[in-house]
């Protein structure tokens, strides 16, 4: 995979604005990026965390009653702290401090539940075309998903829901790279489209449905879409 950026985004979904964007200003500490307007009420708050973004996206309408996805929690590494810490925001979303480089955590882990460890391993390694990084564990960039735990993740077809709902991949050629991990075995969640000037984005999803963004983004390719 062609990257135009060396981590992975993470993406939440709540309606508590204010209070999630003090836990993650305030109790983890996370610089705020900005704004992005996304339509049907919702707005995009971006944080950076070690190169990555954290988008908080609130929803000002209830957001739909789906499953939890298969994304159970997030490592964000920091220097200068010499134990984890563990914390939960404001719908329970757990987030982990850790010393940096823990267990390879060098800018952050992505922490999956998952069905069957057997078919993740193909889809991030063949079709994600991430680097094994250990056993259940898969890099991109500085960036790690983690197979946390086995166990039983309901695929829904509705994305926009509680909690965590997906990663991005900012790569160079959005088409190009959604085409190839079809080809690979990997399932769409949603074909490429354009967003203004902004980005060209489309969605796959790994074995349990939960999504993938791939993000060719204006900003890191040269405005080139």
């Amino acid at each position: 995979m062609n990257l135009a950026k060396q981590h992975l985004d993470v993406g939440l979904f709540s309606t508590k604005r204010d209070e999630q964007l003090a836990f993650w200003q305030q109790t983890v500490g996370l610089p705020y990026d900005h704004l992005g307007k996304l339509g049907g009420g919702m707005q995009q708050h971006r944080h950076h965390m070690n190169g990555s973004i954290l988008k908080m996206n609130h929803s000002r309408g209830a957001l739909p009653a789906a499953a939890p996805s298969g994304i159970v929690g997030l490592e964000i590494a920091r220097e200068c702290i010499s134990a984890p810490r563990a914390l939960a925001d404001p719908d329970s979303n757990k987030v982990t401090l850790v010393p940096k480089g823990q267990r390879g955590v060098l800018g952050i882990a992505i922490l999956l539940k998952v069905n069957d460890p057997d078919q993740h391993d193909r889809f991030w390694t063949h079709a994600m075309q991430f680097e094994r990084a250990g056993e259940g564990r898969y890099r991109c960039g500085d960036s790690l998903v983690v197979v946390a735990e086995k166990g039983t993740v309901e695929r829904s077809p509705e994305w926009r829901g509680p909690g965590y709902r997906y990663m991005t991949v900012q790569v160079w050629d959005c088409i190009a790279e959604y085409d190839g991990i079809l080809a690979r075995g990997g399932a769409s969640g949603g074909a490429p489209r354009v967003l203004g000037d902004t980005v060209r984005y489309a969605f796959v999803c790994d074995p349990d449905g939960n999504h993938i963004e791939i993000s060719q983004r204006a900003s890191l390719t040269g405005g080139n879409l």
